[in-house]
């Protein structure tokens, strides 16, 4: 994927100038209702078009709003682009890679890789546009590697549990592992579900993540 120029750009092409100190959002029943609207209208436009090419009249007319009621709830594209991507992260990582319920490890984890891809296979346009923006937003950057923070800490917090239960080798770091392992299982999904990358099929796919998955950490290979 190319990376774009650094650069965020909120007037509506350089004529419209955004209000420098916006009021708070109104808290009554259809300000609510409004904010939502521009919440999805925003992810579905992100998704036609790309962040760049996105105007904050692009996302007020797609949600059937008027334009200068756009900065009643947000002070610019940057922020709605930010409130779409954290709830795009929360349904991503509410499941930890591995959930502690389950018969064995071995099965909470395939049952965790699963329902990963199926949260991935629902956020994948905009996974494209989170990966562009990534390169040039650091606020941006933050929000992700904090709600990846939480996700890999439950999953090192995991690996921690079958370290004392003597499943684990006691000598491999939790927090290092669930970090390397995480990464290998996102990339794996992102390269076959955003780049297009050939594959197997899905269920030779996540059967070989999930065997690596157990195997690296020496787990039972058993349901």
């Amino acid at each position: 994927m190319s990376t774009p120029a650094a650069g965020t750009g909120t007037g509506e092409e350089g004529t419209t100038a955004m209000p420098s100190e916006p009021g708070p959002a109104p808290l009554t029943e259809r300000g609510a209702r409004t904010r939502e609207r521009l919440i999805t209208a925003a992810r579905e436009v992100f998704e036609e078009r790309g962040f760049l090419d996105t105007r904050v009249a692009h996302i007020a007319r797609h949600a059937k709003v008027a334009y200068g009621s756009f900065y009643t709830y947000f002070p610019s594209k940057e922020a709605v682009f930010l409130e779409v991507a954290d709830r795009l992260f929360q349904d991503m990582t509410e499941n930890a890679l591995v959930p502690p319920a389950g018969p064995s490890p071995a099965a909470r984890i395939r049952r965790a890789n699963r329902a990963y891809y199926q949260a991935y296979l629902r956020n994948a346009k905009m996974m494209a546009i989170i990966e562009q923006v990534a390169t040039f937003n650091e606020e941006f950057q933050e929000m992700r590697r904090k709600h990846r923070a939480v996700s890999q800490g439950r999953s090192a917090r995991a690996i921690a549990r079958w370290q004392r239960a003597g499943l684990v080798a006691a000598d491999l770091d939790p927090d290092l592992a669930a970090r390397a392992l995480s990464a290998m299982v996102d990339h794996s999904l992102y390269l076959w579900l955003v780049q297009g990358d050939d594959a197997p099929g899905t269920e030779r796919l996540l059967d070989t993540l999930d065997a690596l998955f157990v195997r690296a950490l020496g787990l039972p290979d058993t349901p």
